[in-house]
């Protein structure tokens, strides 16, 4: 088999084809397809194409319209910005909103901006990225369905609740994270389940609210739990109370209750805020911020003996390169383009199409882990 190279411009011009002929409009389907193009330019392909499948069945379900405009509320005089998503696809009203919040942010200092009623696409380091990269820094979050149980407790009502961070350091690599608040990604027990391998201990409990190794007693009546106990849990607490009641959207319980079973995309609010490094008249905040990076780098923490390191999608020039070698899980691209052509043609006829396709994985074993 020949691989088949595409360049930034020419994949996203190919996935703005599909989702616009899958019934999104030309502005919708640009954006969605440029969060998609970025998470493949990023190596991270389970943000990528994979995600197509899941846009478009949104779309059939009528979930999204593909159509409606965001709305905008911007009040001149004030360091708040908020967009009203109409029940679309979130990328966008962010694509829209990010230039207003960071013209707020040079001017006052400290800005937020509100995405209502929109449903989340993918990660939220793009969003940040972008911002550090104009020398703002950043913090973005959401609430998504219910997936995960607080610290102590044994029922499902936080989402995996996502925190991304962004800060410039003067040159053209930022500081970012993002990551969920939750021990372990929901998709990553559904591969647990597909392999018919039992989940590590700390990951999740059953429905009585006992500790379970059980995928199928985790995902079907039971919860993931916080990273951290109790402070993940406080975190995950803390970005339903800013990114759902400060804004005035819907907890992940609540989106949980809306969605009715349907697994489709959650709909929720999500929350930017971009802070000015200048603001409080520091002097050279790159040199300063790189002083700190540079010292974490230079602690030396051993990969494998001090710290474990998995990385995602195998790329083997990279994963090979790297020291130590990355231990990686492999994703069945070929399978996931070939089902997500087959679900596209199926839709494109009129026919059913499954809510939820899950391929397994494979662990690919080196050296970080």
């Amino acid at each position: 088999m020949t691989d088949t190279y595409l360049s930034y411009d020419e994949l996203h011009a190919l996935l703005t084809g599909v989702l616009q002929a899958g019934g999104y409009n030309a502005a919708h389907a640009a954006a969605i397809a440029h969060t998609m193009t970025q998470a493949e330019r990023d190596q991270c392909r389970s943000h990528g194409i994979y995600r197509l499948a899941g846009v478009l069945k949104s779309r059939r379900a009528g979930l999204a319209t593909g159509e409606k405009a965001p709305v905008i509320s911007d009040a001149a005089d004030r360091p708040i910005t908020k967009i009203d998503a109409g029940g679309e696809f979130a990328p966008l009203a962010s694509a829209q909103g990010l230039p207003l919040l960071a013209a707020k942010a040079r001017r006052y200092g400290l800005a937020a901006l509100a995405i209502n009623n929109c449903l989340h696409l993918a990660a939220l380091w793009p969003e940040v990225e972008a911002l550090a990269h104009q020398g703002l820094g950043t913090l973005a979050m959401c609430p998504s369905n219910a997936y995960v149980a607080p610290a102590g407790g044994i029922r499902k009502l936080f989402g995996t609740n996502p925190l991304a961070f962004g800060w410039p350091t003067g040159d053209d690599r930022p500081y970012v994270f993002d990551f969920a608040t939750s021990v372990i990604a929901r998709g990553e027990v559904e591969l647990y389940r597909l392999n018919n391998k039992p989940l590590p201990d700390g990951w999740g409990i059953d429905r009585d609210g006992q500790p379970s190794n059980d995928t199928a007693a985790v995902l079907d009546g039971g919860a993931l739990l916080p990273f951290g106990g109790y402070k993940g849990s406080a975190i995950a607490t803390m970005i339903e109370l800013l990114a759902a009641v400060w804004i005035g959207d819907l907890l992940s319980s609540e989106s949980s209750e809306a969605d009715g079973g349907r697994g489709l995309a959650p709909l929720h609010g999500e929350l930017i805020i971009a802070i000015d490094p200048t603001a409080f008249g520091a002097g050279d905040y790159e040199s300063h911020s790189r002083t700190l990076l540079d010292a974490i780098r230079e602690q030396g923490l051993r990969v494998r003996e001090d710290v474990a390191v998995i990385g995602i999608d195998d790329q083997e020039l990279i994963a090979d390169q790297v020291h130590p070698a990355l231990t990686t899980v492999a994703l069945p691209f070929e399978e996931m383009g070939q089902v997500a052509v087959s679900l596209l043609l199926d839709l494109m006829e009129g026919q059913e199409v499954p809510a939820e396709t899950l391929l397994p994985g494979q662990i690919i074993r080196r050296s970080s882990a």
